[in-house]
């Protein structure tokens, strides 16, 4: 198979400043790729793109799901701190824990332990510590 990794995902957002300053405090690099119509928040060799809504609003921009709308992401990041450090970011953001931790099989085929939370715009963020 040539497909080796993700490069990177997008999402469109509807509230650019309370997604910027969510993922920044949650630890991406956050970049104004071609601000007002495009985000991007960096994690290792990954990132996310935000289409805000001058982007995916216009009926122009046609490089997207037709169906997206704000709130239809579903990510799940692997975790390399410990519980408490997580629990500990995730109370620092004072967002809800939706669910967990729970055992889940993750990407890796493995188990790992997951939580799950909405960022601002109500996506919904999974991260997945996996056994040392």
């Amino acid at each position: 198979m040539s497909i080796v990794s993700f490069d990177h995902v997008a999402i469109p957002i509807e509230d650019v400043d309370a997604m910027l300053s969510f993922y920044r405090r949650l630890g991406f690099e956050v970049r104004d790729a071609q601000a007002p119509l495009f985000y991007a928040v960096h994690f290792g060799t990954q990132k996310i793109n935000f289409h805000g809504p001058k982007a995916w609003r216009s009926p122009n921009f046609t490089l997207r799901g037709p169906a997206a709308v704000p709130g239809c992401g579903d990510f799940c990041f692997v975790w390399n701190g410990s519980e408490a450090e997580l629990a500990a970011r995730l109370a620092a953001l004072d967002v809800a824990i939706v669910e967990g931790p729970v055992q889940r099989e993750g990407g890796r085929g493995e188990a790992g332990s997951s939580v799950y939370i909405r960022d601002p715009d109500g996506n919904l963020l999974e991260f997945i510590r996996y056994p040392a």
